[in-house]
């Protein structure tokens, strides 16, 4: 069993060179064995993350709300959509939608108080599962010193690619 690493703030900030390093290593390698390596790698990690004694990612994400889970979600809490948009959801111009809080409002004690309704993008974080990891590599970056499982995975993913920064 692989044993997981904390995310500590100031080992984060020192290692910032060294993941602009690393995003670029991986950019030159072969997208298709990077996402097996994640795809294994994460296989092997979140199953040893409690995310509701982190909750980080509900706590600070924007999430995108499509109409027809904001329908869904409106139906299970029984409010008509209409007030649901007004007290949850912000609109832009384009007609995106959005969670409209930060912390999430459905967040509670570090639990999803919707957890079977949740929003797809709330479903597939961190997205390590999903081809195209060299692809997504600011996304993925963004979210290093606030995901415990993407922060092992990427630390670990430089071990399997015998990354070196010297």
């Amino acid at each position: 069993m692989m044993i997981i690493q904390q995310i500590d703030p100031v080992i984060v900030k020192q290692k910032e060179n060294e993941n602009i390093a690393f995003q670029d290593f991986l950019k030159g390698r072969d997208g298709e064995e990077i996402d097996g390596f994640v795809s294994s790698l994460n296989k092997l990690i979140e199953p040893q993350i409690d995310c509701t004694s982190c909750g980080n990612c509900c706590k600070s994400l924007m999430i995108v709300v499509e109409e027809k889970e904001a329908i869904t979600l409106s139906n299970h809490l029984q409010i008509p959509l209409p007030n649901f948009e007004e007290k949850y959801i912000e609109k832009g111009a384009n007609g995106m939608m959005l969670i409209n809080q930060i912390p999430c409002c459905f967040l509670h004690d570090n639990k999803c108080s919707v957890y079977d309704y949740r929003f797809a993008g709330c479903r597939e974080f961190p997205a390590l599962h999903i081809a195209g990891f060299t692809k997504r590599l600011f996304t993925v970056f963004m979210h290093y010193d606030r995901c415990p499982i993407i922060y092992n995975v990427v630390e670990q993913l430089k071990l399997k690619t015998a990354f070196s920064n010297l």
